[in-house]
């Protein structure tokens, strides 16, 4: 299955941007395209504006246009919007479009709440659970950023049958004025805590891979974006977008550059990874209760 991964820069403006998105998405062959966490706009979660909240008025009109855009394409199309769905409530929610139809949706279950990153002031914790997407090239296990950090995540998806785990991102470093350097910029700002950050991403992604037999598709956003309320310089987005197969291996990273990064993708080879390392056969499924509780201080 070819594969294309669009990792892009935020243009000052939607229709810019967009513009920009629609000439990337021509330039590839691909038949499944992976747009970045909420692509039409700037990473808006920098600071808490309910300005901001106008962006998510017209999503109608841009589901509308993203199904015709995988229609004109003829693609399967993964897409990260910002939903409205009633009068305060809203939602961080991936729209996959397969040759015009809307295939599914996934609401962003898990929601952050960092300096840089203040997403709970936007979003309502998604509701609609872990549930691949089948479309006409696969069946799709789409989660968005956060989400890529929790394990439960990727594997209640690979339960459920996903044939690929698909992370649209948002990432990267803060960066501080000189003049107002906190003791949090200033220990994330050294090369080598950047380093350790961008590792530690890229390294638990890769572990869903492996622990779970299936490939793993990260798209994540590039550039420095400002923050609109002055407390932060902004993000420095780090790109980096990657693909790994089902043992791990990595088959494409992408560096700190725009770029349609294509890959194939062989479906079928989590198959004969799961016959040599079978990790779902040896669940200990009677001894994970524990799991559901927020932490396991307290016997029964």
């Amino acid at each position: 299955m070819k594969t294309a991964l669009i990792q892009q820069r935020y243009y000052g403006s939607k229709e810019a941007t967009i513009a920009r998105t629609l000439e990337m998405i021509a330039q590839t062959d691909a038949k499944l395209v992976v747009l970045q966490e909420l692509h039409q706009s700037e990473y808006f979660c920098q600071s808490e504006d309910t300005a901001f909240f106008d962006y998510a008025e017209d999503i109608e009109n841009d589901i509308a246009f993203w199904a015709e855009v995988s229609k004109k394409e003829q693609i399967v199309l993964v897409t990260s919007l910002f939903e409205k769905r009633t009068e305060g409530l809203y939602h961080n929610t991936a729209y996959v479009f397969d040759h015009g139809v809307l295939a599914g949706k996934y609401r962003k279950m898990h929601i952050p709440d960092d300096p840089g990153y203040y997403e709970k002031f936007y979003f309502t914790p998604g509701d609609l659970g872990f549930e691949p997407i089948d479309t006409s090239v696969g069946r799709l296990g789409v989660l968005v950023c956060w989400d890529q950090w929790y394990p439960e995540a990727a594997r209640i998806m690979a339960l459920k049958g996903a044939q690929i785990l698909i992370y649209p991102t948002a990432i990267g470093y803060l960066e501080c004025p000189k003049d107002r350097l906190d003791e949090l910029c200033e220990k994330e700002n050294t090369p080598e805590e950047k380093q350790k950050m961008r590792e530690a991403w890229i390294s638990v992604q890769r572990g869903h891979a492996v622990a779970n037999g299936l490939p793993v598709v990260t798209v994540n956003r590039i550039g420095s974006e400002k923050d609109s309320s002055g407390i932060l310089e902004g993000i420095h987005f780090w790109g980096h977008s990657f693909v790994f197969g089902p043992q791990g291996e990595p088959l494409a990273m992408a560096e700190e550059e725009e770029t349609v990064m294509e890959v194939d993708i062989d479906l079928k080879a989590s198959g004969e990874v799961r016959k040599i390392w079978p990790f779902l056969r040896d669940r200990r499924i009677e001894s994970y209760t524990c799991l559901q509780k927020r932490f396991c201080d307290e016997k029964p």
